[in-house]
C-alpha cells in the first residue's frame, strides 16, 4: 500500500483538498508501471524504486513543471522502469 502521506510530503502539500486527486494519480502511476511490466516489490530498495516512481509520476501530473523538469522526471520514471521490469515476462 502506498503512503499518501509521504507523497503529499515529497509535494509539499499540507492540507487534505487534494487527497481524492492525489490517490486517483497514484493508480494511474501503479497502472502505468503494471503496463510496462513493473509489479510492486515485497520490499528492499525495488520497493524504494517502485514508491519513487510512483512519487515522480504523481508529480509530473500534478505540479507544473517546465519542459527541461519535465524532460528529467520522464527519464528518471523510464530508468527506474528498466531496473525493475521482469524481462522473463512476455
Amino acid at each position: 500500500m502506498f503512503d499518501i502521506e509521504m507523497l503529499k510530503n515529497y509535494l509539499r502539500i499540507d492540507g487534505s483538498e487534494d487527497d481524492d486527486l492525489l490517490t486517483s494519480f497514484v493508480s494511474a502511476a501503479e497502472g502505468h508501471l503494471q503496463n510496462a511490466g513493473v509489479q510492486e516489490p515485497e520490499d528492499g530498495p525495488s520497493r524504494e524504486q517502485y514508491h519513487l516512481a510512483i512519487m515522480l509520476y504523481v508529480k509530473r501530473e500534478y505540479d507544473p513543471l517546465t519542459d527541461i523538469e519535465l524532460e528529467r522526471i520522464q527519464k528518471a520514471i523510464e530508468g527506474i522502469i528498466l531496473q525493475l521490469k521482469d524481462w522473463r515476462v512476455e
